[in-house]
């Protein structure tokens, strides 16, 4: 089953409807398998940052993840040894622009981090969004940035 096969909502019932939301999105996000690379542009946000970008297939990323509502992929400047961003397809500036109607989207990014970090082998790691320009945020479309692989002092920056 491909990822986007799994975050489809299924009409009858099974033993793993209960873990599903009220829109279907699974509670647990389904366990990322090898991304098809076609699979990276679809949905592609319409956005001009670096990140629309390469959902849009304009600039090539090492994807690690991929389903119908966000792309995780290794930070080209990465600041421990496992770093990922997951970025939601929908073009979103930063948490203080969501509003209601993205509460099961962040929830989702969150739950794809956590997915993708024991993936990636970590048993901690941190997750770090930043929200405008005061907090360090510099690309500005919505990331949540998977951190590992060392110890990592507190606190930050």
């Amino acid at each position: 089953m491909s990822n986007l096969e799994a975050m489809s909502p299924n009409p009858s019932p099974t033993p793993d409807s209960a873990s599903t939301s009220a829109a279907g999105i699974p509670a647990n996000p389904p366990e990322p398998a090898p991304v098809d690379p076609s699979a990276v542009g679809s949905g592609a946000a319409a956005n001009d940052t670096i990140f629309g970008r390469i959902l849009r297939g304009e600039i090539p990323c090492e994807a690690v993840y991929a389903d119908d509502l966000c792309l995780a992929f290794r930070d080209v400047n990465p600041q421990a040894p496992v770093h990922v961003l997951v970025i939601p397809r929908e073009a979103l500036v930063n948490l203080g622009d969501a509003g209601q109607q993205h509460r099961e989207l962040l929830g989702h990014l969150l739950l794809v981090a956590a997915k993708v970090a024991r993936q990636e082998g970590l048993e901690g790691w941190r997750t770090v969004i930043n929200s405008g320009d005061e907090a360090g945020q510099t690309v500005f479309h919505l990331h949540v940035h998977v951190i590992g692989g060392r110890p990592l002092a507190w606190p930050p920056g």
